[in-house]
């Protein structure tokens, strides 16, 4: 489980060609979904996760809260076995079983997605289109898949599940060419939460016995 919430943190793309560039209808939810979170500071969300692979016969879940202040790219993830935090410049990647902290400079490149952007990954380099609506729990969600511009990578679809009353993302499954599917629940979102700036960093000090590996 170690590299699992990569699939969150780090899109390497998507291969899938089936969708108008501009879908009228999931352009104009969209928009209204980019135009309410950028209207936000920070925003915490807790998630249910699941990596599911028939073929494989595996299954997963775990839980996770994440935290973003999506202007300035800082960003903080807990799950069960790991978190991943950055303050826009830097990433620590700690992994707590082995009582590790993996330390690389913040990576801002075009076929990289950092959590601070996951609110409104459909905005640069996708296709998108509209599928139609799903009843979930009593909540209805508007449906729509994602695809890369550029073929050539891992992924081939996101499909993203939008709160038709709340305008805002309650689900999404990424799925890639080796049959995995990674699934997300928004549980609870909560928006321009007030916390320090420590939030976005980590300190070694407050980890008796952690090690340092400075990948930079």
């Amino acid at each position: 489980m170690k590299k699992i919430i990569c699939s969150l943190l780090v899109l390497t793309g998507f291969g899938f060609s089936g969708y108008a560039q501009q879908d009228a209808k999931a352009k104009a939810i969209l928009a209204e979904v980019s135009k309410k979170y950028r209207s936000f500071d920070v925003v915490k969300a807790d998630f249910t996760f699941t990596l599911d692979n028939p073929q494989a016969k595996l299954k997963e879940t775990q839980q996770g809260t994440l935290i973003v202040k999506a202007k300035t790219n800082k960003y903080r993830v807990a799950m069960t076995n790991q978190e991943l935090i950055s303050d826009g410049k830097t990433q620590w990647t700690y992994l707590k079983e082995d009582k590790e902290v993996q330390v690389t400079d913040a990576d801002h490149s075009g076929d990289a997605l950092n959590p601070a952007q996951i609110f409104t990954i459909y905005e640069k380099g996708f296709k998108y289109g509209y599928t139609g609506e799903s009843k979930v729990g009593g909540k209805v969600y508007q449906m729509i898949d994602l695809a890369p511009i550029d073929v050539t990578k891992s992924y081939f679809k996101i499909r993203l599940g939008i709160d038709k009353t709340a305008k805002q993302i309650g689900t999404v499954v990424i799925f890639d060419k080796g049959g995995n599917k990674y699934s997300y629940t928004l549980t609870k979102t909560v928006s321009n939460l007030k916390v320090p700036e420590s939030t976005f960093s980590f300190d070694p000090k407050k980890y008796p016995g952690v090690e340092v590996v400075d990948l930079r």
